[in-house]
């Protein structure tokens, strides 16, 4: 075997490690007695660990040094040696105690949030919380010391490889130049052509899921490396070809779970459309958060939030539920899912006040990862940029901090990709439309074949091969901006689209 061979071998063991992780985290959140979190939080840490030890032992050290000395590898073997090496850095910057101290906190954490949330009881969450920030920002200390960053980017780019704060920064700044100025206009025209007609429920669970798992079919999702499942906080988690995803139901509200599971089904997609070949080495891993945001997003606001999509939904939703009038027609539909109007929690935020959600929740784990925000101290300021940014008092800690898992679950540094994710999403659609201009004619009959087909071509199967900069500029002609998201939103809010 030669030696790039045996780290081929190493990082394939890795990744069955990993989805073992994945899979037990996923039934943690979905189907596991709360009586065995203890337990399945000392599973999760010695997991962790013994990926930790496999990734950080001397031979995979002195193997990495010797391949990289010979050289001479094709482009994908390269750009995997490339990406073991980061993942080595990352790893070898923490000692094996923190990752289990971390993993134990994190399991600890993210069950006390549920009851926390339910009772809307942050006292209950904070000591837990607080011990899991600074576990977090050790780590963010320890990683921004081997890669020469500051904690906040350390943590940043083990979520999203080479994103920083600096290209951030600009960013969000521009969106909060012309952001608010879009939605007051959009919500005044809103507003002259008068409420939308609500949907008469209620809307049962089961025959939810069903419209869901047809969509989700349509899609393009492969039921046989997957599934739909129930959970508190949607998401998409699982292993490779193994891809769970979840949503929650409300009898009195069909959108909520229908376009959270158009949302997980793009992530669902992005990790089933991975590079065959790569799919058990760091190179064939989806190349970091924001772009798996847009893929998310590119399905549910970009293409099923579509006047098209809805006109291929309308009759669906009525023989589904068995309704009709004109509430269930296809333009009052639209104005509904549409609709620009703020409100307090954040997976449930239109596209337009979306981004304000997020520029508050990155300015607060900013803050704490910097040691300028103390956790007891996170709800008022919480409550007071949700004033700030959105015009709304928060009731209750429920609808204000503990709505979102993440911080719960360690994930520092993750938020602002799915602002980031949006702008991208909106390159990607223009770029994919120019290259198939029958692609919304084909939503409108429920066939997502040349978007999906794109996608796959120009993100899905190029993996980690290149940056996330290199791979937008290759896509879409432009690195990662602005530009493409407000033109769509214009077109969309503003215009006739």
């Amino acid at each position: 075997m030669t030696a790039y061979a045996s780290l081929e071998a190493r990082f394939a063991r890795l990744s069955a490690i990993e989805g073992a992780s994945g899979i037990l985290g996923w039934d943690a959140q979905t189907l596991m007695p709360e009586g065995a979190a203890e337990t399945r939080g000392e599973q999760l840490a010695a997991l962790r660990g013994l990926a930790h030890e496999i990734l950080t032992a001397p031979e995979t050290a002195d193997t990495l040094a010797a391949v990289e000395e010979t050289g001479g590898l094709a482009p994908w073997p390269a750009a995997n040696l490339h990406e073991m090496r980061r993942a080595y850095i990352h790893a070898a910057a923490v000692p094996r105690d923190l990752v289990e101290a971390e993993s134990r906190a994190r399991s600890r954490s993210e069950m006390v949030w549920r009851e926390a949330r339910r009772d809307a009881d942050f006292a209950l969450l904070a000591p837990h919380l607080a011990e899991l920030l600074r576990l977090e920002r050790e780590i963010g200390q320890a990683k921004g010391a081997a890669l020469g960053l500051d904690p906040y980017d350390a943590l940043l780019d083990s979520y999203d490889p080479g994103m920083r704060r600096a290209v951030i920064d600009p960013l969000f700044s521009d969106l909060t130049s012309w952001l608010p100025g879009l939605i007051t206009a959009a919500r005044e025209r809103q507003a002259a052509a008068g409420e939308p007609l609500p949907l008469d429920g209620p809307f049962p669970v089961e025959t939810q899921r069903q419209l869901g798992l047809a969509l989700m079919r349509a899609l393009g999702f492969d039921e046989t490396r997957g599934r739909l499942d129930i959970s508190l906080h949607p998401f998409c988690g699982g292993a490779t070809d193994d891809v769970r995803i979840t949503t929650r139901y409300d009898e009195g509200d069909v959108s909520r779970a229908l376009l959270g599971v158009l949302h997980e089904t793009g992530h669902a997609l992005y990790e089933q459309g991975r590079p065959a070949a790569w799919r058990h080495q760091p190179v064939g891993a989806a190349r970091g958060m924001s772009l798996h945001e847009s893929q998310s997003l590119i399905v549910e606001m970009q293409a099923c939030r579509s006047r098209e999509f809805v006109s291929y939904l309308a009759p669906l939703l009525r023989e589904a539920f068995g309704r009709s009038g004109p509430a269930w027609e296809t333009d009052n539909l639209f104005r509904l899912y549409t609709r620009v109007a703020p409100g307090f929690i954040r997976v449930d935020a239109d596209e337009a006040t979306y981004p304000a959600h997020i520029l508050l929740r990155y300015r607060l784990e900013t803050a704490m990862v910097a040691g300028d925000l103390a956790i007891a101290d996170l709800p008022g300021a919480f409550n007071e940029g949700m004033g700030e940014l959105l015009g709304l008092t928060v009731p209750n800690d429920r609808l204000g901090c503990l709505q979102d898992i993440h911080w719960p679950s360690g994930a520092f540094g993750y938020f602002p990709t799915y602002t980031l994710g949006a702008l991208a999403a909106a390159q990607l659609f223009r770029a994919a439309k120019a290259a198939a201009p029958a692609l919304p004619g084909c939503l409108a009959q429920g066939d997502f074949a040349p978007l999906r087909t794109w996608l796959r071509a120009n993100v899905h199967e190029q993996g980690s091969l290149l940056s996330t900069d290199a791979l937008l500029e290759r896509a879409t002609g432009a690195p990662l901006g602005a530009a493409a998201f407000r033109a769509h939103l214009e077109a969309r809010y503003l215009g006739d689209a």
